[in-house]
């Protein structure tokens, strides 16, 4: 994660007008108190004071103006995919990835104080959250309501003292609007966790071998027969990992391809020197949005999965 002290000095310098606000111990997350969102902000930095942002671009501009010192923004969840609009919103935000955060997504169905199993009949919360509790539903019985996101349902159920309403969110939501939990973890799959990218205005990369570190970047390859092949040969020839690539459409030609890379190395590495040397020679754009320590949850994760505590899904089993 960031260095703190590092990050007040910039922080200050950037956001002196921001006064009492003190951008160097806030962090912004999108979403309502109680979300996800918050609590890997509390996870991740429990000495900053986490900033609720309607939309991500309000996350994205907190830091940018100097109001809030770093971003926490979910990029990808292991059972829903990636985050629709982040691949989008990155590299046009003028912000760097400083760190990354896994967060285990535990899903609590709360209800107002009075309220049972046997008194609940709906259930709110986002849509995601809504189908990854799909057989504990079926199993209570309970019709679900998708809403905007997990915490405001849970607002929602606290504001309505309807005890036939449920919200399927997080603990910390329980705790903040005053609900009590009425079933724990109810989330089908076990494996069920979010990864965040924190966001800085300034870079903080990390130190070469000083540990694993990620390097996150965006290319647009050349339109030329194989480019993409090519552009990804370098990263096979030199034993360079690359742990996500993921494609998304510019422009709306469906012919202007943007690529979101992660891959295990540091620039100043030689293979990744070479790597990204012969990326470029078959893109016309590239730009590296971060360097930044790996979170200690991609080795426990494997370890994990080698020994069979978290199932994988494998073709043709």
């Amino acid at each position: 994660m960031p260095n703190p002290t590092r990050q007040t000095s910039a922080a200050t310098q950037r956001g002196g007008a921001a006064g009492s606000k003190r951008p160097a111990s806030r962090i912004a997350y999108q979403g309502e108190p109680g979300a996800n969102s918050h609590l890997a902000c509390r996870e991740a930095f429990p000495g900053h004071e986490a900033v609720a942002c309607a939309t991500f671009e309000d996350a994205l501009l907190a830091v940018k103006s100097g109001d809030a010192a770093y971003a926490m923004i979910p990029i990808e969840n292991s059972v829903a995919g990636r985050v629709a609009d982040i691949h989008h919103l990155l590299p046009e935000a003028d912000l760097y990835i400083v760190g990354e955060h896994f967060l285990r997504v535990r899903h609590q169905l709360m209800a107002c104080p009075g309220a049972s199993l046997k008194t609940i009949e709906r259930a709110l919360s986002h849509t995601q959250a809504l189908g990854q509790c799909r057989r504990k539903l079926i199993e209570l019985g309970l019709k679900p309501v998708p809403e905007a996101d997990t915490a405001g349902s849970a607002r929602m159920v606290s504001e309505s003292k309807d005890l036939s309403l449920a919200a399927i969110a997080s603990s910390l939501a329980a705790e903040i609007y005053g609900l009590d939990i009425l079933a724990r973890d109810i989330e089908d799959e076990v494996h069920n966790t979010t990864r965040f990218v924190v966001l800085a205005a300034e870079p903080e990369d990390a130190e070469p071998g000083n540990g694993p570190v990620i390097t996150t970047f965006i290319f647009r390859v050349l339109n030329i027969p194989a480019a993409l092949y090519k552009a990804l040969g370098g990263f096979a020839t030199n034993g360079v990992n690359m742990t996500k690539l993921e494609s998304y459409q510019l422009e709306g030609t469906f012919n202007a391809t943007m690529f979101y890379a992660d891959i295990e190395g540091h620039p100043a590495d030689v293979p990744v020197q070479l790597a990204l040397k012969e990326l470029s020679f078959f893109s016309s754009e590239k730009k590296v949005l971060g360097t930044y320590p790996a979170s200690p949850y991609r080795a426990e994760a494997a370890r994990l999965a080698a020994t069979g505590q978290i199932p994988v899904k494998r073709r043709g089993a």
